[in-house]
């Protein structure tokens, strides 16, 4: 009898593997960390030999160290970073050039030129997103126009394009295909008919052939290669990360909405069964589609961006070396009182929504020779959650929906200082669940409901508990005092890089 569903996620700079229980909890997890590649300013690539590499081997040494075998395990289910860019030999399975990752900016310019073009209305109407180097279609036309040969061999089907999920898959079973919750994210699939536009193909000048099939986020999609894991096993659930935590966090209603804390900081809400135009700049996506022909069924969701929360707390290890360790944040921020009137814009790879700035460039205001590492700390953390209330107050004009409640996961939702900041600088309360490994767990539940491992969305959405509820408690006028401040940095963050 199996007991368990292997969840793969593959996150932007580490991959991970975990088996959940039929009530939802984490058994046993393996993760590893791989390079994060700066060619040169604004850029971020990554060898996709390294991801799968790394993906493989957690999966392998999580069996392993576990004592879990095939036979355990019902089904596979899979979520990754999204919009990164992967184009390989179909024949080889070799990558053709590194990955270009979602935060890479180098196409910048050339949206531009397609926004004066008069072309951002087109993308937005079909794809639900905002015309920019974000997303994956510039980076694959980058990859089509820069390394040399590729144009001509996609054109005679010899190359596969796909995000994270699509190369992973292939590796795992040699099938093409990614999702509806990750084309959405390529800027080439329009939302309202659920398939690949052919106009915005022929804009971009991007061969059809390149494209995965897309399948159902919930069903049997493939089968692993026999020698990976000791058996075939099932891969029944595929979505991108950030849809994969709104569907762990079960906001399975219009209105319930999630935000999760990870390398960057991303809040979904649930609109229902139809994609609903933002007004606001912010961006309409698909969420998950479960079923197949007349049971089939799509969620869609409002999403805002912002592309540094974790990356910042990494920035002070790794670049200033203000901690040993990710996990010292929290303690160093909470030595001092407050920032010392300091703030700090994390626009290392410029701002998200609702400004969508790639010129924008991280800020520190209001240094002093008082200031300390403590103080740069938690301006650092009080910086992320300051982005987060820029994207709701858009996200709540569109919607028209006051939000009760904000869910929230992902490795930053374990700090409570930063977890009890956003709720007083939101005035919404913020929710930790007791499970916060939600990317994951999504991933799990889709796979799990198409094997028959939970029978219905009412049982996976009982299994959701409240491990702390953080309510506000700043008062209205000094809330109004910090925003304003933010604001005022935020100014001088943009349209810096030229």
């Amino acid at each position: 009898m199996t007991k368990y569903i292997l969840a793969l996620d593959q996150g932007t700079t580490s991959s991970r593997a975990i088996l959940f229980d039929h009530a939802g909890h984490p058994h046993a997890s393996a993760q590893r960390e791989f390079r994060q590649i700066f060619p040169q300013s604004g850029w971020v690539e990554h060898d996709a030999n390294e991801i799968w590499d790394s993906q493989l081997g957690v999966m392998q040494q999580l069996m392993r160290e576990s004592g879990v075998t095939a036979a355990d395990i019902a089904a596979i289910g899979l979520t990754n970073q999204r919009e990164t860019t992967v184009l390989w030999d179909r024949a080889s399975g070799q990558p053709v050039a590194n990955a270009i990752v979602w935060q890479d900016r180098r196409n910048a310019a050339f949206c531009e030129q397609l926004q004066e073009q008069g072309k951002a209305a087109l993308f937005q109407d079909k794809t639900g997103l905002v015309l920019d180097a974000y997303f994956s279609a510039t980076k694959l036309k980058w990859l089509l126009d820069n390394v040399p040969g590729a144009r001509a061999r996609a054109e005679r089907g010899e190359l596969a394009f796909g995000t994270i999920d699509s190369w992973l898959i292939y590796k795992l079973s040699g099938a093409h295909i990614t999702d509806p919750s990750n084309a959405s994210r390529t800027m080439l699939f329009n939302i309202h008919t659920l398939e690949w536009d052919a106009e915005l193909l022929e804009l971009l000048e991007i061969p059809a052939a390149l494209l995965p099939a897309v399948v159902p986020s919930s069903g049997v999609a493939a089968y692993t290669h026999a020698a990976l894991l000791g058996a075939p096993l099932p891969i029944a659930g595929i979505a991108g990360d950030q849809q994969a935590a709104t569907f762990g966090q079960v906001c399975l209603q219009p209105g319930m909405a999630k935000n999760t804390f990870g390398t960057g900081c991303f809040m979904l809400m649930n609109v229902g069964k139809k994609p609903l135009a933002s007004q606001n700049r912010l961006l309409m996506t698909v969420g998950w589609s479960l079923g197949r022909g007349a049971q089939a069924s799509t969620d869609y969701l409002l999403e805002g961006s912002a592309f540094v929360a974790g990356a910042a707390v990494q920035w002070m290890r790794d670049g200033l070396g203000i901690i040993r360790d990710s996990s010292e944040v929290e303690a160093l921020a909470t030595s001092v009182p407050d920032t010392g009137g300091m703030v700090f814009v994390p626009a290392f790879a410029g701002l998200g929504a609702p400004y969508w700035d790639p010129y924008a460039r991280g800020t520190l205001v209001g240094i002093t020779r008082g200031t300390t590492k403590a103080h740069i700390a938690r301006a650092a953390l009080e910086g992320v959650a300051y982005q987060n209330v820029d994207v709701l107050s858009a996200m709540q004009k569109d919607a028209a929906i006051p939000l009760t409640e904000l869910r929230v996961d992902g490795g930053g939702a374990r700090n409570d200082m930063m977890m009890q900041f956003q709720a007083d600088i939101l005035d919404v309360p913020v929710v930790r669940p007791v499970v916060t490994e939600t990317t994951a767990l999504g991933a799990a539940y889709l796979a799990g409901l198409a094997v028959g491992f939970w029978a219905s969305l009412e049982e996976i959405a009982a299994q959701w508990r409240m491990a702390r509820r953080f309510e506000p408690r700043m008062a209205a006028d000094e809330r109004l005092s910090r925003l304003h401040k933010w604001q005022r940095a935020v100014d001088r963050s943009r349209d810096w890089s030229e």
